[in-house]
């Protein structure tokens, strides 16, 4: 039920913490006061990484989330500030000599271009494969992998209240528009759907739709309700928001005018989930996160939750148990743990592939049935969602056993294969074919789609 203009006060009333936005980048860091408390070599550490990686973080994060008292090993302080570790050595090094010497914004900046183009910026094949064709020119702003679900990329939605230190979108975020998806076209993204009745799925993504005011939310959703759209089943949001700024559904201007959208789509015969972005039990912790989540129920919209596992930040089977747990309890369905993809500051973040199961498989016997609804350890990889289902001892070899859960091509959906054990890998193109086979299934395939691509960019 939503809430009438004279019960709205009241509500906002209730939550006396931090209710005005305010963000801080790499140029504030000197004005967050709980970071006087770290030394002043720790303090030049996060200045150096925050050259090259991007850095965003507000007040909401820093009075509520984190635990000063525990830093740097403070998950939710891993998660939002710089930490030394997230460039490789000698990229760190590199940087802090322009710093020491007080070099000029714009060499500091030529360096971190080149030590961002060492980092992988898109995995997976994103620009490459991912970006559909309208009339034979590329949709920007929009990537088609699988065949029901188109992401959107709005242009007003390619930021997020705080970044995450891991995301593997960082390059959105870094300013320059060739690495970045951003569509600025709305009549595109409906008229590609239209032609294209297989579709049944839109995710709104970014950086975060959740930053948009709704009525530029409302500008891509509404047209969704008319006949020709019948065939888009489901609407799926992508935010973090939750975590990083609870407000927008609470105490935020169009807060009630959001949670009304949501409403109206949703009475309006669409499936509407949110796809949040939890990775710690402590982000649900807050009273504002509580009652930003009760409010979304209220409108019918359906919550769903799923994160990497991190190095640093929830590598441990009793936070994954806890997390699910506490995200049942409040109404939200586990969704996806996925490994940390091989981008940005991979080497810092990853965990060993035999590790991830361990912990995803020791979470599960903690958790009764309805928490043990998220799939994983999920890797979304170039040909597709490839998940660890196990590792077992076959024909007298120790292997991983794989299937794919989404596939380039669906045919590859729910095909189990086998990989040799491999205790030091970390991502699917460090694993090779178990029982003497060249190639796994699906590779013949891929490079095929790979080379298509190439010539259709020549």
């Amino acid at each position: 039920m939503m809430l009438t203009q004279s019960q709205i006060t009241p509500v906002r009333d209730r939550f006396t913490g931090v209710t005005r936005f305010r963000v801080y980048t790499d140029r504030h860091l000197d004005q967050i006061e709980p970071l006087l408390r770290l030394t002043p070599e720790q303090r030049f550490d996060m200045q150096v990484v925050a050259s090259v990686l991007p850095f965003r973080v507000n007040q909401y994060v820093i009075d509520e989330l984190i635990d000063w008292g525990a830093i740097p090993t403070d998950p939710i302080f891993q998660l939002t500030f710089p930490q030394r570790g997230m460039l490789a050595e000698d990229q760190f090094q590199r940087m802090a000599s322009l710093h020491r010497r007080g070099a000029e914004r714009a060499e500091i900046e030529r360096l971190a271009w080149q030590i961002r183009d060492e980092l992988n910026p898109h995995p997976a094949g994103q620009m490459q494969l991912n970006v559909p064709r309208l009339d034979g020119r590329p949709l920007q702003g929009i990537q088609h992998k699988y065949d029901q679900t188109v992401l959107f990329f709005p242009t007003q939605g390619q930021t997020c209240h705080s970044y995450c230190t891991f995301c593997f979108r960082w390059a959105q975020f870094v300013g320059d528009k060739d690495l970045r998806f951003a569509a600025s076209e709305v009549a595109d993204l409906h008229r590609y759907l239209r032609q294209n009745p297989q579709v049944t799925d839109l995710l709104m993504t970014g950086g975060d739709p959740m930053v948009m005011k709704t009525k530029y939310l409302a500008s891509y959703l509404e047209p969704l309700l008319g006949p020709e759209f019948d065939h888009i089943v489901n609407i799926r949001i992508g935010t973090k928001a939750l975590t990083f700024w609870p407000q927008r559904f609470v105490t935020d201007p169009d807060a009630d005018a959001l949670l009304a959208l949501l409403e109206r789509l949703n009475r309006q015969g669409k499936h509407v989930a949110l796809m949040l972005h939890f990775n710690h039990w402590r982000e649900l912790d807050t009273p504002i996160c509580e009652e930003a989540i009760r409010r979304i129920r209220d409108t019918g919209a359906i919550l769903r939750s799923q994160s990497p596992l991190i190095a640093h930040i929830n590598d441990d089977a009793e936070v994954w148990a806890n997390l699910w747990q506490r995200q049942v309890s409040l109404g939200i369905q586990p969704y996806y743990m996925f490994v940390e993809r091989d981008t940005g500051s991979k080497h810092y973040f990853e965990v060993p592939l035999e590790r991830a199961w361990n912990i995803y498989r020791d979470a599960k016997q903690q958790v009764s049935g309805l928490a043990r609804t998220a799939r994983g350890p999920s890797m979304s990889a170039g040909p597709g969602k490839v998940e660890i289902q196990g590792i077992a001892e076959v024909q007298g070899e120790q292997v991983f056993v794989l299937r794919f859960i989404q596939g380039r091509n669906s045919d590859w959906v729910q095909q189990p294969f086998f990989a040799r054990f491999d205790p030091q890998a970390t991502w699917l193109d460090q694993l090779r074919p178990a029982f003497g086979e060249q190639a796994f299934f699906f590779e013949a395939e891929y490079a095929k789609m790979e080379q298509v691509a190439m010539d259709a960019e020549e």
